[in-house]
């Protein structure tokens, strides 16, 4: 098949860098956002009730992640990196700024929610087709004894858009009042996102291919590149992708309970919108560093030790980071509590990935490990927020979230203990 091109530029690695991170950015913002957009678009006379309505409808952008990684990270596979790339990114340009100029319920009605929850589907849509090709993309533009390094890159990218988003949503949180922030301050946070749409438009229009052509015949059975039978093309592939699949739902339930901090904080903890919305910075800041860290160290030990033991220090780090948090109750058990979990978490996430990617071939890669990670993230990550706040409102227990990600990591571990070594020179 043909080689990966010998001299990637910088610039190229970069566009699919930046466009990943920055596509994040306005997704996670109405995270993080979340109560106010409750009280735009499901005013409620029940804070809760509005509340659960914003969650909702952040995860009801989780439905169509499936869908989305289905045919465009299929795409990925049949057409090649690049145009699927400029596609998704388009799409979920279109749905930002829709976003933006959506008016509140006061001032259509009905039809603003319904507005919301359909842009939403779209960037579900976006978001689920964009993971395959950029994580297929610089698993073939990676050298092979770097690729821990390079895909670290692809969690990385959206870690800095969480501390770019927790950054600008403290300077906000800072200098509005509730009513601004409800009004139109959470407007402005995602205003930044639409900002670089021209940017990572034209980042990634001159990026060079990457996918190899097919010279296997096992592979490519046709001149019209028909479809193998869906046996033929992953059961033998059925273990990684089984287990890529739990070890990912573990880390989605996990870094969805880490984004969700921003509102335990205001609706749980009852602490100020200040306190709260360095949340983020915190998540950003320490998800970047230890996952870059985690990167070379994949590449240095193997992708199982770095998954394994970080994983276990983490599963025993949660309860009693919960039990800090809500018995001082204050800013700074908050930040050191999460600085904990994020960076265990952090390490212990990225090699998941890599495994899943550079064990797949690159005739299915872009869709199967778009599908893998879309499917874990919609069914966990598009209801982890919304299954805490409800657990912690039907138990009345504010240590909830602990129990949920707990057992979650627990299954996580188990799965990688059945996993292969996948790294260059350290498969035994």
């Amino acid at each position: 098949m043909t080689a990966r091109p010998a001299a990637m530029k910088k610039r190229h690695v970069a566009a699919v860098f930046v466009g990943n991170g920055l596509e994040f950015y306005d997704f996670l913002t109405f995270s993080y956002f979340s109560v106010y957009i409750g009280r735009t678009f499901f005013p409620s006379d029940d804070p809760t009730v509005s509340l659960l309505a914003s969650l909702a409808t952040f995860g009801i952008g989780f439905v169509t992640r499936p869908i989305g990684a289905i045919v465009i990270g299929g795409l990925g596979d049949r057409i090649g990196r690049k145009p699927t790339m400029m596609f998704s990114f388009l799409l979920m340009g279109a749905a930002i700024i829709g976003l933006i100029l959506t008016p509140s319920y006061a001032q259509i009605g009905i039809a603003a929610p319904i507005i919301v929850v359909l842009l939403r589907l779209v960037q579900g849509f976006a978001l689920g087709g964009e993971v395959g090709p950029t994580t297929a993309y610089m698993a073939e533009a990676a050298p092979p004894h770097r690729r821990g390094v390079y895909l670290s890159m692809q969690y990385a990218t959206q870690d800095s858009a969480a501390l770019i988003a927790g950054i600008i949503s403290v300077i906000i949180a800072n200098h509005l009042s509730d009513a601004q922030l409800t009004d139109w301050g959470w407007r402005v946070a995602m205003s930044f996102g639409a900002l670089i749409i021209p940017f990572g438009l034209w980042a990634r229009s001159s990026m060079p291919e990457t996918l190899p052509v097919a010279d296997d015949a096992a592979l490519a059975p046709d001149a019209t590149r028909g479809t193998l039978k869906f046996r033929e093309r992953y059961g033998k592939h059925a273990r990684i992708i089984v287990l890529g699949l739990v070890m990912l739902t573990a880390g989605t339930i996990g870094a969805y309970s880490i984004s969700y901090m921003t509102t335990y904080a205001l609706d749980t903890l009852k602490l100020s919108a200040a306190v709260a919305f360095g949340v983020p910075i915190i998540n950003g800041g320490f998800s970047m560093l230890s996952e870059i860290w985690s990167g070379f160290l994949s590449d240095k030990y193997g992708r199982k030790p770095v998954m394994i033991v970080p994983g276990i220090l983490l599963a025993l780090a949660i309860f009693p980071c919960f039990w800090a948090i809500n018995h001082f109750h204050n800013a700074w058990a908050l930040y050191g509590a999460e600085s904990i979990m994020v960076i265990l978490a952090g390490v212990s996430s990225v090699p998941v990935i890599v495994m899943l990617t550079e064990s797949l071939p690159p005739s299915i890669r872009s869709g199967a490990v778009a599908t893998v990670y879309a499917f874990a993230i919609s069914i966990f990550g598009g209801t982890t927020q919304f299954t805490i706040k409800g657990l912690i409102t039907l138990t009345g227990d504010p240590m909830a979230p602990a129990y949920y990600w707990t057992g979650a990591m627990i299954l996580g571990l188990i799965a990688m203990a059945f996993t292969i070594e996948s790294a260059p020179g350290k498969r035994h």
